[in-house]
């Protein structure tokens, strides 16, 4: 990694947690598909009510976005094992379950504690009396991207030191992508939500 420039450290960064970088997208679809089947959605906070008045985190925090986003990032990373040359994703686990399973649980957890993040994220906005806003543009953008890149990003460097993703040497970018992951994170959003 030492011959890589700040600019490729970025771009292996985001490659190699783009399962928690997506995922935020397949939860927004799996909490819009699954409910047209007849299933769902299923609020994570069961329509609670915080002390303040306001939603614990909202309609738009769902059982079936979290598990959905979450196994469908594993399976995003599990795809990306097939990208030649692109074994990054097998160290952590690889000698208990082989690679395969390794690279789906390994996406599935970057995609869970992204999803985490997010919902911090919500608890946040909810307790400042902000609402859902669906398709429009965020009146919290720090709240709806920081909270996810920070705890995938925190989530690699605790506790996958074995692998690429707790690479000392990605902090800097790390803290680059965190940047600009407003911009991101829009993006891949207005796609999910257009789909």
């Amino acid at each position: 990694m030492a011959d890589f420039n700040v600019f490729e450290m970025m771009l292996f960064t985001l490659w190699i947690y783009l399962p928690g970088f997506l995922v935020n997208t397949f939860a927004m679809m799996w909490g819009k598909w699954l409910p047209k089947t007849g299933y769902g959605p299923w609020p994570i906070d069961g329509g609670r009510m915080h002390k303040d008045g306001n939603r614990l985190l909202g309609d738009g925090k769902t059982w079936n976005g979290l598990i959905g986003g979450s196994l469908t990032s594993g399976l995003l990373c599990y795809l990306m094992t097939m990208v030649p040359e692109n074994w990054v994703f097998i160290s952590p686990t690889e000698a208990a379950t082989g690679w395969a399973a390794s690279a789906f649980v390994l996406g599935t957890f970057l995609g869970f504690t992204s999803l985490v993040g997010d919902s911090t994220g919500s608890y946040f906005k909810r307790r400042k009396g902000m609402k859902r806003e669906g398709d429009v543009s965020s009146k919290a953008p720090l709240l709806d991207t920081l909270p996810f890149a920070i705890s995938v990003f925190l989530f690699g460097q605790l506790f996958l030191t074995g692998s690429e993703h707790g690479n000392r040497d990605l902090i800097v970018p790390m803290v680059l992508l965190v940047v600009i992951t407003p911009i991101l994170h829009r993006s891949f959003n207005l796609i999910g939500y257009k789909i």
